[in-house]
């Protein structure tokens, strides 16, 4: 399979610190792809890396087959967590100005500024300073910045930040739309409830190494446990074997909810059978571990 993006065996190494130690991830075309880990786990000196803003001190990064080369810059389009505009530059001069630094003509780079500020709904701020902007709106503006060349590999650093859920939704129909235009998109980001909405696959960083990378429906199911979660009407009493009840709700009065681990070689079935021979089930569902859960345990067992 040919990747977008190979980090090959990337390390980092600072006076008496490690950012990063042997770490490599492969990141497939046209996929949403979810850079995770705790707060220092070494993602930022992986993006700078990718970036040409430091070098890596071991490994490569292979672009679309490439080595890394001052030629990529092209193609991608950043938007860092810390962020970075001219507060006294008006919004379309601001835009202008960040697509002719990208090789626009000035003729596209204000037709694709005005598309993108008409689609993000800030057509009407156009003249005004983004100093007068609020911090939703300035985010929207870096947004734009970043995707306004159409690169075909954006990374995207905690996008949403500064945004209420109206808005954090509309970014993210975009971040769905550039990807199925052509784009792969890197997403940096501790909202683990954005990565369970986006992203197709993921890689989990600590402390300087990588230790979980994948498809997310994959490491998902992975980490399934056989457990169950039934809501039923009526007491059960857990008196067979191969069933242990790890906790019971009462909802109301008669009313419960039951989250129970099946053995291993009995099936839902039996417990479903089970069940309906003394009460009354309302509802059946396989408790599917989140990537949250998922995060927290892997972080607790490096």
């Amino acid at each position: 399979m040919e990747y977008t993006l190979e980090a090959k065996n990337i390390s980092k190494y600072y006076s008496g610190h490690v950012a990063l130690e042997d770490v490599s991830i492969s990141i497939p075309p046209n996929s949403i792809y979810g850079l995770l880990g705790p707060n220092g786990a070494g993602k930022t000196t992986l993006i700078r890396i990718i970036n040409q803003i430091i070098e890596a001190d071991k490994g490569d990064v292979i672009i679309e087959g490439k080595k890394l080369n001052p030629d990529h810059i092209s193609i991608i389009g950043y938007l860092p967590e810390e962020r970075g505009l001219y507060k006294k530059m008006k919004v379309g001069e601001q835009l202008v100005y960040l697509g002719r630094l990208r090789n626009m003509s000035k003729a596209d780079a204000i037709k694709k500024s005005r598309y993108w500020t008409k689609r993000l709904e800030i057509d009407d701020w156009w003249s005004r300073k983004i100093e007068d902007l609020s911090k939703g709106m300035a985010q929207k503006i870096q947004f734009i910045s970043t995707v306004l060349n159409e690169p075909r590999l954006i990374i995207l650093d905690e996008p949403f930040s500064g945004f209420d859920p109206v808005n954090a939704n509309l970014i993210k129909d975009e971040i769905f739309r550039l990807r199925e235009n052509g784009s792969t998109v890197i997403f940096s980001t501790h909202r683990m409830e954005s990565v369970e909405e986006l992203c197709d696959h993921i890689a989990l960083i600590n402390k300087s190494q990588k230790i979980l990378e994948g498809e997310k429906r994959s490491i998902k199911n992975a980490y399934r446990s056989n457990t169950f979660i039934v809501e039923h009407f009526g007491d059960w009493s857990n008196g067979q074997a191969g069933f242990e009840t790890l906790d019971k709700k009462s909802l109301s009065e008669n009313h419960f909810q039951s989250t129970i681990r099946i053995a291993e070689g009995k099936s839902p079935n039996e417990l479903l059978s089970s069940l309906i021979s003394q009460t009354e089930v309302h509802g059946f569902t396989e408790k599917i571990p989140t990537i949250n859960e998922i995060f927290i345990n892997k972080v607790k067992e490096s």
